[in-house]
C-alpha cells in the first residue's frame, strides 16, 4: 500500500497535524510511505518531527513550471494560486500512490477537477475549531476522515458529512509533538503574559478594526507582557477574501510605533507561532475565531474574545468557543475584562475542561499511532495489507 502525505501550503502550520502519523505508519509491513512537499521548509519541518523515521520515507519535492511561477509571483499575496498549480502540475506523482493523506480540502481537486479518481483520500483536519468553514460540503468528500474527538464527529455526522463507516476518532496528532522541555524566557521582566491571537477571517477577525487599539493599550501600560502572534496567514497575504461571507480586507503593516516596546513581542509567523510555544507560555488569551483556543484550554486559563462584528453568537455552534471566556464588543472594554480575568482566573475553568474533553479524545496511546492503525485497519485490505 503506497501512502503519500501531502504538505502543500504557503506556511508550516498544517504540518504538525499529520506529520506525526508518518513515523507511526512506517513500521507496518507492506506499507510504503512517501512525503510530498511543495517547499524545502515543509520538508525540513516534516523531517524535524519524524526524526529517524525519515530514513524509511521517500521524499518527493513538488514544483511548478515557469509560467505558473510567473503567475504565482503576481498572485501569491491575494490568492492560493500556487497550491492549485502544484496539484495540477504533479499529477504523475499523485497517480503513483494508493492513498493520499492531507490536512486540508483543496487536495480533492485532484479527483474532482484533475481526474485522479483511483486515489483513496484521507483527511486529518488541521485544528479542531468551530467555524462553519470546517463543516462545508467539501469536507464530506473523503474516503476516510480521522477526527480529534466527539465534538467534530457529532457535528459532521449531523451534517451528513461523514458516515459511521468512513471515519474514526484518533485524537490530536499535534499534541504528540509537544515536548516537556522548559519554555524559553520570552520577556526580561516577569509579569502576567497575555497572548493576542487574531485570525485573518475578513468577517470576524478583531485585527481589522480593533487590533491597533489593543496594541496601543498594552503599549501604554506596565502590568502585562503582551505576545502578538496572529494566525500565520494574516501576514502572508496583503488581501484576505472570504467567499463564504462575501468580505475582502486589505492588511496594513503594523505601525512602527510598536517596534521595540519592551513589554511587547510581535511575531508575524515564526515557528513559535505554530508549535504551541505561546499557548503554553501565556496566562491570558485574547482572540476571536482561531481554533488555537482549543490548544490553549489544554491548560485551563482565562480567555477573552473580541466581537467587532457584534455577532449574535450565543446559540451558534460556529462560536461555541466563545462560551469559554468573556466576550466583549469594544476594545475599550478590554481593561476591565483583564481585571476580571486576573481577579477570577478560574471563572471559566469548568467550561474549558468540559470543552476540552468533548473536543479531544485523549488516550494513553499517542494519537499518531491510533491514526496509523486506523489507516491500515480501514484501508489496508483493499491493497493486500492487514
Amino acid at each position: 500500500m503506497k501512502v503519500g502525505f501531502l504538505f502543500n501550503h504557503d506556511e508550516l502550520h498544517q504540518v504538525s497535524h499529520t506529520a506525526p502519523v508518518i513515523a507511526a505508519l512506517v513500521p507496518y509491513p507492506g506499507v510504503e510511505v512517501s512525503v510530498l512537499t511543495s517547499s524545502a521548509a515543509q520538508e525540513a519541518r516534516v523531517r524535524a518531527i519524524i526524526g529517524d523515521a525519515a530514513a524509511r520515507v521517500r521524499f518527493v519535492p513538488l514544483s511548478i513550471g515557469r509560467v505558473a511561477s510567473m503567475l504565482d509571483a503576481g498572485l501569491r499575496r491575494i490568492a492560493p494560486f500556487r497550491r492549485i498549480a502544484m496539484l495540477r502540475e504533479n499529477l504523475a506523482a499523485f497517480a503513483a500512490l494508493d492513498v493520499l493523506v492531507v490536512p486540508e480540502t483543496t487536495s480533492l481537486l485532484l479527483r474532482d477537477r484533475f481526474g485522479l479518481r483511483d486515489l483513496t483520500y484521507v483527511r486529518i483536519p488541521h485544528g479542531a475549531g468551530d467555524r462553519s468553514i470546517g463543516f462545508r460540503a467539501v469536507s464530506g468528500g473523503f474516503d476516510l476522515t480521522l477526527l480529534p474527538g466527539e465534538k467534530v464527529r457529532d457535528r459532521m455526522l449531523a451534517a451528513g458529512l461523514i458516515t459511521p463507516d468512513n471515519h474514526a476518532i484518533v485524537g490530536y496528532p499535534k499534541f504528540d509533538t509537544i515536548a516537556d522541555a522548559p519554555l524559553p524566557k520570552l520577556f526580561a521582566e516577569d509579569r502576567p503574559t497575555v497572548f493576542y491571537n487574531p485570525h485573518f477571517e475578513p468577517a470576524y477577525s478583531s485585527w481589522w478594526t480593533m487590533g491597533e487599539d489593543v496594541l496601543d493599550w498594552f503599549a501604554g501600560q506596565s502590568q502585562f507582557n503582551l505576545i502578538v502572534a496572529p494566525h500565520v496567514m494574516l501576514f502572508r497575504r496583503r488581501a484576505h477574501t472570504s467567499v463564504e461571507h462575501g468580505r475582502v480586507r486589505w492588511r496594513r503593516a503594523i505601525a512602527r510605533r510598536f517596534e521595540g516596546v519592551p513589554r511587547m513581542l510581535i511575531d508575524t509567523g515564526s515557528e513559535r507561532s505554530i508549535d504551541m510555544t505561546y499557548t503554553r507560555a501565556a496566562d491570558i488569551y485574547i482572540g476571536d475565531v482561531s481554533s488555537q483556543i482549543y490548544e490553549w484550554i489544554a491548560q485551563p486559563r482565562p480567555a477573552i474574545f473580541l466581537n467587532p462584528a457584534h455577532v449574535d453568537w450565543a446559540d451558534s455552534p460556529d462560536f461555541a468557543h466563545w462560551r469559554l471566556g468573556e466576550v466583549i464588543d469594544r476594545a475599550g472594554d478590554l481593561p476591565h475584562a483583564l481585571d476580571r480575568a486576573v481577579a477570577d482566573p478560574d471563572r471559566f475553568r469548568a467550561a474549558q475542561e468540559a470543552a476540552f474533553r468533548y473536543t479531544f479524545d485523549i488516550a494513553a496511546e499517542p494519537a499518531a499511532r491510533r491514526a496509523a492503525r486506523a489507516i491500515v485497519g480501514r484501508l489496508g485490505a483493499r491493497f493486500g495489507v492487514m
